[in-house]
């Protein structure tokens, strides 16, 4: 099966320009990283809500990298954990259920989805350029 430069290039800025919208909506949302605490909440009978979800913006003040945002989630984790070590309460680790949100998977499948792009498009010119060189050569 042959393949149309200009179809696949046409398919390729497609998944480029989605791959951008990707990551434009997964840095305006606030969840990159979620503490949900509702066991923990309705088990206490409390007013407090202990549940929360943050994004890039409200706490890692405009840190774009996905390092910067791997560092905060490590050193939140690490606090969390130091937390359940000053409480001397084992029992805290299975009410509060802690994950990463959709706007980080977004993030990566973005990542995945520019590098491909890239991959295709360095291919794309290889092709071009071997024809030109084999139409010169003749």
């Amino acid at each position: 099966m042959k393949v149309n430069l200009g179809v696949l290039s046409l398919f390729v800025a497609l998944v480029g320009v989605s791959s951008f919208i990707f990551l434009v909506v997964a840095i305006a949302t606030d969840f990159w990283y979620i503490i949900d605490a509702s066991k923990l909440e309705t088990s206490r009978n409390g007013t407090d809500a202990l549940s929360s979800h943050s994004g890039l913006w409200r706490t890692c003040r405009a840190l774009v990298t996905l390092t910067g945002i791997s560092v905060y989630i490590a050193y939140s984790a690490a606090a969390f954990e130091e937390a359940v070590c000053l409480l001397r309460s084992k029992d805290l680790l299975v009410e509060i259920d802690i994950r990463f949100g959709w706007s980080l998977a977004l993030v990566w499948i973005s990542f995945v989805a520019e590098v491909l792009t890239g991959a295709v498009f360095l291919l794309a010119a290889r092709v071009v350029g071997l024809k030109r060189q084999h139409e010169q050569a003749l």
